[in-house]
């Protein structure tokens, strides 16, 4: 006999809207910061890595600390860890809008980090345990729809408190809306836990983060200090890998990489065989619609941050566009998100959750390829509205439907763990996103700016300092360069034209992580097929 769900209750909604407006503050977070990356990279002095560890520092730390929040929140409660990671969370955005320098804006952006990874798991299993039934469904879509909505509008809101205030109100604003979002969780927020309980998994943590760290570490430094041999000096903590090395630290890197994920798999089964508790249960991996969910929801999060961190260096610093006017046309990917994020219910209702993720996926890699072709300084920058609306109206079918997707079969005592490895493999993603985007970036400056300058009749001395200074700024000297050459200059022409190549390699490399995505989409959506 089939047991009838009850409808959840007014409090267990106001509930969701709590959870989903914090897991939106986090998600905003995570996208505000590309618009106003230009600025920052002026007033702060920093150089394309610094950029790029601004946004995958903090990817790296909550990918690093979630399933070590999934598995606390499950143990210990969940409300208690959403409210501690709203505090946690709220410090760091006071330090990194007070940030003077790269060193204190990256402190700001780890701890920052450390309060998201409490925040998203606890929401997500929070979620999965009030729910159930259709309305399961119903808040998952509210759940994924917030991802969606909120990482669209993020480049809308940062060129807004960007131009009119200052960069820095894009975590000042934090400060309030964490506040609120607390005291507004211990009111409203039930406290659930899970019955299992573990002990903490210390070798696994230590494992995983140093996997994690070390593969991108080695995708963003690669492009700059060599991928084989040494093309430039590596400084840390006060130790240098010199130029002279038989090898770049990049390949040593990525061995650490490589022997840290094999060891952390290892240990994990060893852990389960012997009746302990792993910080990864890989068993859950033989649910076929988990492991290809989590596949495809990497791949979505690659393709989205690589798109988010290029674009506004190029509508910026190259283009010469202004900060707010940047935001507006990232604001189509934000229209294209909000209708399509009311419409995926009705839309999963005909053809299936897999396949609005499938849909949503196709019209993303329509979007982007589109953006690829329409990169070119002679055509306006408002072409590139139509593509970012096809782009936003995908990412808010795929992301929308995509979470209910990835924990339909996973059993709710492992909702916790469940929702916080959803939710790494995202946020692994958009690490991996930015560390690729702006390693194509770099690559493809270093071959089409010495290209474009070409023939200009500038000294070589001049000509290579003005392709290593817009590749180590990401095109922040270019307003500098206008001011010295002319906006109609020829330099500034073939530097906007080099720049625009390379953001072109930048969309391709998104493209095809995307199609990734939509293989492991096509899978999940043969596996429900199977399964009626």
């Amino acid at each position: 006999m089939k047991t009838e769900i009850s409808a959840p209750t007014k409090k267990e909604w106001g509930a969701l809207a709590i959870l989903a407006a914090s897991l939106g503050v986090i998600v905003l977070d995570g996208t505000i910061v590309g618009v106003a990356l230009p600025q920052i990279i002026g007033d702060l002095k920093l150089v394309l890595t610094d950029a790029q560890w601004v946004n995958s520092l903090y990817a790296v730390i909550v990918g690093a600390l979630l399933l070590v929040s999934g598995s606390t929140s499950d143990q210990f409660g969940r409300r208690k860890l959403l409210i501690a990671g709203l505090g946690i969370f709220v410090a760091g955005s006071a330090l990194a809008g007070a940030a003077s320098s790269a060193t204190s804006l990256l402190a700001g952006r780890a701890i920052q980090a450390v309060g998201a990874a409490g925040i998203m798991p606890s929401t997500l299993s929070t979620v999965n345990a009030l729910f159930r039934g259709k309305y399961r469904a119903a808040a998952f879509g509210v759940w994924g729809g917030m991802i969606s909505g909120a990482a669209a509008i993020g480049p809308l809101l940062g060129g807004v408190l960007t131009e009119w205030v200052s960069w820095r109100w894009i975590f000042y604003v934090n400060l309030p809306i964490g506040l609120i979002l607390g005291l507004l969780a211990l009111k409203v927020v039930p406290e659930t836990r899970s019955a299992r309980r573990g002990r903490f998994d210390v070798v696994g943590f230590v494992l995983s983060s140093v996997a994690l760290g070390s593969l991108v570490f080695s995708i963003i430094e690669g492009p700059h200090v060599g991928w084989w041999k040494p093309i430039a000096d590596f400084d840390f903590l006060g130790i240098t890998w010199s130029l002279d090395s038989a090898t770049s630290v990049v390949p040593i890197s990525l061995g650490v990489a490589a022997v840290a994920l094999i060891a952390f798999i290892a240990w994990e089964l060893h852990l389960a065989n012997v009746g302990k508790s792993p910080l990864l249960d890989l068993s859950m991996f033989k649910i076929a619609t988990f492991s290809w969910g989590n596949l495809t929801a990497s791949m979505v999060a690659i393709g989205e941050f690589a798109l988010l961190f290029v674009l506004p260096l190029y509508l910026i610093n190259a283009y010469g566009t202004s900060v707010i006017k940047a935001g507006l046309i990232l604001a189509a990917m934000a229209l294209g998100a909000f209708v399509s994020g009311g419409l995926a219910r009705f839309i999963a209702g005909w053809i299936g959750s897999p396949g609005t993720v499938i849909l949503g996926l196709t019209l993303e890699l329509i979007g982007v390829g589109a953006l690829a072709f329409l990169m070119d300084p002679a055509h306006s920058l408002w072409y590139l509205t139509v593509p970012l609306v096809v782009y936003g109206f995908g990412l808010g079918l795929a992301s929308a439907q995509l979470t209910g997707t990835v924990l339909r079969d996973v059993p709710v005592e492992h909702s916790g763990q469940g929702s916080a490895t959803q939710s790494t493999f995202r946020q692994v993603g958009s690490a991996l996103g930015t560390a690729f985007s702006g390693g194509a970036l770099a690559v493809g400056l270093s071959r089409a700016l010495p290209d474009a300058l070409s023939g200009l009749g500038l000294p070589d001395d001049a000509a290579s300092g003005i392709v290593e200074a817009t590749k180590a700024s990401a095109g922040s000297n270019l307003p500098q360069m206008r001011a010295e050459f002319g906006e109609g200059s020829d330099v500034i022409h073939s530097l906007v034209e080099g720049f625009a190549q390379a953001t072109q390699a930048s969309f391709w490399v998104s493209a095809v992580f995307l199609g990734v995505g939509l293989l492991g989409a096509i899978m999940v959506w043969n596996v429900a097929r199977r399964e009626g």
